[in-house]
């Protein structure tokens, strides 16, 4: 009952066990459905889930519906063009990082872009070339194709020229993502996501802006230095760079620091004047008209020797089939791609939805791209995904949905169709310093660091795992030692949870760290062990080594000392020199006796104390004839606290068992509180109970339990709580 006007409630309700608890309130019989049902529902078809699944394999149906014509179009339209020319810099830059010649990177913004306007379910995602996708692709392809030497024998290249054969490589590569990202979506795996946590991202993204700055140094500085690829493959690429660091171009490094310089310094007053801005100053599109121009004017490309984006072909090439040879050579590179170009997306797809109030379904986003890179490779373009900096133009100039996309891809197209021969005189240093301005983001996330140690040091660990391995091995391999750090993070966490020491807040049914408060009570003689973990294979030792140490001794080891004793006392009575009187035992032996050690019927020793052929039961916590002597327990009562247990494994289970018998073999009562039903449950279908473990240990609260030992135990209360709301406990965390 609440008191009106007061904070503070009081309740008066009657003691309950789990077993009285059920007794007193009936509960409904849900029955539970087998593998079987489950896949029976999952087959079933009917005319209404035959609509749903239609119309959530293409969500252009849901969103067109509601489409406001007047109140988006322009927006969408804007939106559409200011993203679109950053979409036609951004694809040709961003194929840099491929290994590709640049114009590729224009198939890569148009063909994915207009499937996923189809089957997508993000409004605001701007999809097409992302630079960490692009580098590990150009990974794939300057190891089967390097820059020196022959290529790989793959059937399907004979004839081809190298630029070919790393598009033929580049396309079967992406073929391949799509597949594993359709077969994903369709299998219902999008939460395969939620294992790659913000911090392992973050630690991977900043590596591969690593990977992306010294893979454009060497159009910045207007080097020749031959794509490298595998573990320590940046160390090697550095080592060319400053051995040839002599053979810098002074014009590619001048035109690239202006353009950086100019740009940066844009795109930060972008940044602290967007809310006074109608859309952001494309600075990118602004400085490479600028920069294509000036190229052309003065000869650049002949008069100082720099290298030029060059010839660009109008119109589309002819689609290609994949090679099933290619595919096998690259598999194991294939994988990661489909799950970081996915995660990714996801992620961003995932801030707009919130922020714009829709859903978006992760089993469809993996259908979307697998099916935009499937059939964007067999146009020719690579894999897609989308890029920070390009969807936050589409969004913050005003798109409202994916006809913004669409309408990108057609600038797109139309600088493929007609207009691209005018960058042909554009600088490749311009398209390399507008891909490392674009890292800032990435790059500024080592700011993290400092913060994760202070905050959460497992997860700074992976972030720097992950970082590290990611720069060293290569992004492939640095993306899988990441997940194994943070699989044992997450292990490690669970199996050595932290455990503290709790008492009862004076007054209250509040438990608190002992540590932490001054007005506790700890009355003697109970203890209340948690631990706040699930217990399963892997802990349960760690979950016994501090079941021990909490309650002061190893309940085995006393076990076997009382049977020990109870042995010895046995024995000293059938000889005689023992006798038992009114007034107790008594020595009858002139000799002193000394304990023998009997090594037979050692399991005896593990068995229940058996009181049955002596005259009396043995107080242990007495003193004891002859020189026997056995530890004394102060401990009665025990009551586990199973509150955040949220499962048992078997392994568990059997050991609990174990641990548990130990303790009421030396007559220590235990009691289990808050624990799961289901854990209950499975408790009872596992025959945990016996003759010696019942139900009845088993309460509600931990309060429940406490209330039921001081009620049995009244010694054990202190006498200066009598009056307090709350009778006093222990907690063991």
């Amino acid at each position: 009952m609440q008191r009106v006007g007061a904070k503070q409630y009081l309740v008066a309700r009657a003691l309950y066990s789990e077993d009285s608890f059920a007794e007193e309130h009936e509960k409904v019989c849900r029955p539970h459905k087998t593998t079987l049902d489950h896949v029976k529902q999952y087959f079933k078809c009917d005319a209404k889930r035959a609509k749903n699944t239609a119309l959530s394999l293409l969500p252009i149906v849901g969103w067109i519906k509601i489409y406001r014509i007047k109140e988006w179009l322009l927006n969408d339209i804007v939106s559409g063009v200011s993203t679109g020319l950053v979409a036609v810099l951004q694809g040709l830059a961003y194929c840099l990082l491929a290994s590709l010649p640049p114009w590729y990177g224009l198939f890569s913004a148009f063909f994915p872009v207009v499937i996923y306007f189809f089957f997508g379910t993000s409004r605001h995602i701007s999809v097409g070339p992302f630079p960490v996708l692009c580098l590990m692709i150009g990974s794939v392809v300057t190891r089967l194709v390097p820059d020196e030497g022959p290529p790989v024998n793959i059937t399907g290249f004979e004839g081809l020229t190298r630029d070919e054969q790393r598009v033929l490589v580049a396309s079967s590569v992406t073929f391949l993502t799509g597949i594993m990202q359709l077969a994903m979506g369709v299998l219902q795996v999008g939460f395969v996501v939620m294992y790659l946590s913000d911090t392992l991202v973050s630690g991977f993204t900043t590596a591969a802006a690593i990977h992306i700055l010294v893979s454009q140094l060497k159009f910045v500085l207007g080097l020749q230095v031959p794509g490298i690829s595998g573990p320590l493959a940046i160390i090697y690429t550095l080592e060319i760079i400053f051995a040839k660091i002599t053979s810098t171009n002074v014009c590619d490094v001048v035109i690239a620091l202006v353009i950086m310089v100019v740009v940066f310094i844009v795109k930060e007053l972008n940044d602290r004047f967007k809310s006074k801005l109608p859309v952001p100053i494309p600075i990118e599109v602004i400085m490479t008209v600028i920069a294509c121009g000036v190229s052309y004017a003065f000869d650049f490309r002949v008069k100082y020797g720099i290298d030029v984006v060059g010839y660009i072909p109008q119109g589309y090439e002819s689609p290609i089939a994949p090679n099933l040879h290619i595919f096998k050579e690259t598999a194991v590179e294939a994988f990661p791609m489909a799950i970081v170009g996915f995660a990714v997306a996801f992620s961003v797809a995932k801030v707009y939805s919130v922020k714009h109030d829709y859903t978006i379904d992760g089993n469809q986003e993996l259908i979307a791209f697998g099916i935009s890179n499937i059939f964007g490779a067999s146009f020719k373009s690579f894999a897609a995904s989308t890029a920070l900096s390009r969807s936050a133009v589409q969004e913050s100039t005003g798109g409202k949905t994916q006809i913004a996309g669409v309408l990108s891809a057609l600038i797109v197209m139309i600088v493929t169709l007609a207009i691209g021969f005018l960058l042909d005189p554009l600088p490749k240093s311009v398209l390399g310093a507008v891909v490392i301005v674009n890292l800032k983001g990435m790059l500024m996330q080592v700011r993290e660091i400092p913060y994760l140690w202070r905050r959460d040091k497992p997860d700074c660990v992976v972030w720097l795992g992950t970082c590290i391995a990611s720069i060293l091995l290569g992004l492939d391999l640095g993306l899988a030692v990441g997940l194994g750090v943070e699989l044992i993070s997450v292990i490690l966490r669970t199996q050595f949870p932290r455990c503290s020491v709790l008492a009862n807040i004076r007054g209250t049914d509040i438990y608190k760290d002992r540590k932490d408060y001054t007005n506790i009570i700890e009355p003697k003689g109970v203890i209340i062990f948690r631990i706040p973990a699930p217990i399963f294979f892997a802990n349960i030792e760690f979950f016994r080594s501090k079941l021990t140490e909490a309650v002061g001794f190893n309940p085995l080891k006393v076990l076997r000392k009382r049977n020990k004793a109870l042995r010895m006392i046995r024995k000293l009575l059938k000889k005689g020199d023992l006798q038992w009187t009114s007034k107790g035992f008594l020595n009858t032996s002139f000799q002193p006796i000394t304990e023998s050690e009997d090594e037979s019927n050692m399991e005896e020793l593990d068995m229940s104390i058996d009181f049955k052929d002596l005259p009396v039961s043995i107080d242990w916590n007495a003193d004891l004839p002859a020189n026997i002597s056995v530890p004394k327990l102060d401990l009665h009562s025990l009551i586990l606290d199973f509150a955040a247990v949220s499962f048992l494994d078997i392994s568990a289970l059997k050991g609990l068992k174990t641990m548990l018998k130990e303790l009421i073999r030396i007559e220590v009562d235990v009691y289990i509180v808050a624990c799961d039903p289901y854990i209950l449950e499975k408790l009872h279908d596992c025959c945990f109970f016996d003759d010696e473990i019942k139900p009845s240990i088993f309460f509600l609260t931990l309060h429940d339990a406490m209330v039921h030992v001081l009620e049995k135990h009244p010694e054990c209360e202190d006498k200066n709580t009598q009056d307090d709301t709350v009778k006093p406990l222990i907690v063991f965390r």
